[in-house]
C-alpha cells in the first residue's frame, strides 16, 4: 500500500498585513506628533528633536550630554535677553493716555469758565462746547460789539478779561474766529462780512493780549457767515450766528510752528 503524503501548511499568513498597518499607524502617529510639537516653536527643543530623528534613522545614539549642554546654552540666551530687553508700551496707548488726560484737563478748565459766566450763560448769550480740537467759547455779538460795528462794546472789557483769567495758567494756543449772519454788508466801513468778522476777531485778540496772554499763543480767524451755528431765516437765529468764538486748543507736542524751507532741485 502507498502510503499518502501528508499535505504540507501554507507558509503565508493570511494576516501578515497587519504587521504593516500597525507600522504605517505609528509613523503616521509619530508624524502628527512631531506637527503638534512644532506647532509652539521652542528653538532648542526643535533642535533636540532634529537630531533626535537623524541619529534614529542613522542608526546612531544620541547624546544626552549634548541636550543638557543645548538646554543650558537655551536657558542662558533666555535670561539675557530678559536681562537686556525692555519691552516698550505701544505709542497708541501712550497718545491715547494723553489725549484722555488732556481731555480731562480741558474739561476742568471749562467748568471753571463756566462757573464764572454762569449768568451770562444762563441768559444764553455765552455757550461752551468742547470737541475733538478743544475748548470753544461763543460769545454773541451783543456782548462785545454793536450790531453791524467792530466797535468794542463797553461789557466786552469784563467779559474778556474773565476768560483771559482762566487762560493765563497754560501754554495752550488759542484761535479767536469771527462770525456774522447771512446779510450782507457792504459800505465805506467793510466791503463785506469778512472784512467785519475779521476785525472783530483782531479786536478780541487784542484785548486777550493786553490782558496778559502772550501774542505767541494767539491767531484770528475770519470765517464771515459760513459756519452758522442756527437759521439764519429768523432774526433769533441770526443773532446767535453773530458771535466771536474763542478757540482753545488741545496741546501738542510742538507748539513752536518750526518749519522747513523747500528749496529747488539745483540738479536739474
Amino acid at each position: 500500500m502507498i502510503r499518502r503524503r501528508p499535505l504540507d501548511d501554507d507558509d503565508d499568513n493570511p494576516e501578515r498585513w497587519l504587521i504593516s498597518y500597525a507600522d504605517f499607524i505609528t509613523l503616521l502617529f509619530a508624524f502628527f506628533v512631531v506637527m503638534y510639537s512644532i506647532s509652539s516653536v521652542n528653538l532648542s527643543k526643535y533642535d533636540q528633536m532634529a537630531m533626535a530623528i537623524e541619529g534614529a534613522f542613522a542608526g546612531q545614539k544620541f547624546s544626552q550630554h549634548l541636550i543638557t549642554k543645548q538646554n543650558t546654552e537655551a536657558a542662558n540666551m533666555q535670561k539675557n535677553q530678559a536681562m537686556t530687553i525692555i519691552k516698550p508700551l505701544p505709542l497708541s496707548y501712550i497718545y491715547q493716555e494723553k489725549m484722555r488726560r488732556e481731555r480731562e484737563s480741558m474739561a476742568n478748565m471749562g467748568i471753571d469758565i463756566s462757573n464764572k459766566l454762569s449768568p451770562l450763560m444762563s441768559e444764553g448769550k455765552i455757550r461752551l462746547v468742547q470737541n475733538s480740537r478743544g475748548l470753544r467759547i461763543d460769545i454773541n455779538e451783543s456782548l462785545l460789539f454793536n450790531q453791524g460795528s467792530a466797535a468794542l462794546a463797553a461789557t466786552a472789557s469784563n467779559i474778556i478779561n474773565d476768560i483771559a483769567g482762566k487762560l493765563k495758567d497754560n501754554q495752550r494756543q488759542i484761535q479767536v474766529e469771527g462770525h456774522t449772519d447771512n446779510i450782507a454788508i457792504h459800505n465805506a466801513e467793510f466791503f463785506s462780512n469778512w472784512e467785519l468778522s475779521a476785525i472783530r476777531a483782531s479786536s478780541v485778540v487784542r484785548m486777550l493780549n493786553d490782558a496778559g496772554i502772550a501774542d505767541k499763543r494767539l491767531s484770528a480767524l475770519a470765517f464771515g457767515a459760513t459756519q452758522p451755528i442756527n437759521e439764519n431765516e429768523t432774526a433769533m437765529g441770526r443773532s446767535k450766528n453773530r458771535r466771536v468764538s474763542i478757540m482753545i486748543l488741545y496741546a501738542t507736542d510742538n507748539q513752536d510752528n518750526s518749519a522747513i524751507d523747500i528749496l529747488p532741485n539745483s540738479s536739474n
